[in-house]
């Protein structure tokens, strides 16, 4: 019996998930299914171009595993671009990624998932005064500014 597949944490969801050629009707194409999991490892490897190792740990899942995800991904897209099938992108064993916040007034914390946007306000007191949580700071592109998971908000920065 094969061992039950491990849930793989995403980013988010792909703004388009359904591609076609052009001038072929739907009904006369095959399809690929592209799985959320294969798709995240596309953007992950491809897109963003990081390295196998590094992608493996923010989908939870080991460094073979991700390449035995690329891999089939890398397949699939294939077989839809040279045999002129549609390729739809759906399913699998998905967890979505996290963001945690907490407001600097009330102290409260809450969890947002990526792709959702920055909150415009504390959900229990309606403060404006909200950053990212210290349990999530760093796991951003690095560094500090924008995208690196650091708030550089004056009220944030003090200890």
């Amino acid at each position: 019996m094969a061992r039950p597949i491990r849930c793989r944490c995403i980013r988010g969801v792909p703004e388009a998930n359904y591609f076609k050629p052009r001038g072929i009707p739907v009904t006369s194409l095959g399809e690929v299914c592209l799985g959320m999991d294969e798709f995240e490892a596309i953007r992950l490897a491809d897109l963003d171009g990081q390295y196998q190792e590094k992608a493996a740990k923010q989908m939870n899942v080991s460094r073979q595993t991700f390449g035995n995800i690329i891999e089939t991904a890398h397949r699939k897209i294939a077989d839809a671009v040279v045999n002129g099938k549609a390729l739809k992108i759906e399913g699998g064993v998905v967890q979505m990624m996290q963001r945690q916040f907490v407001c600097s007034d009330c102290k409260h914390e809450w969890s947002v998932a990526f792709g959702t946007g920055r909150p415009e306000a504390c959900p229990k007191c309606q403060s404006k005064n909200v950053c990212r949580s210290e349990k999530d700071k760093g796991r951003g592109r690095g560094g500090r500014g924008a995208g690196s998971g650091q708030c550089l908000r004056r009220e944030c920065q003090r200890s």
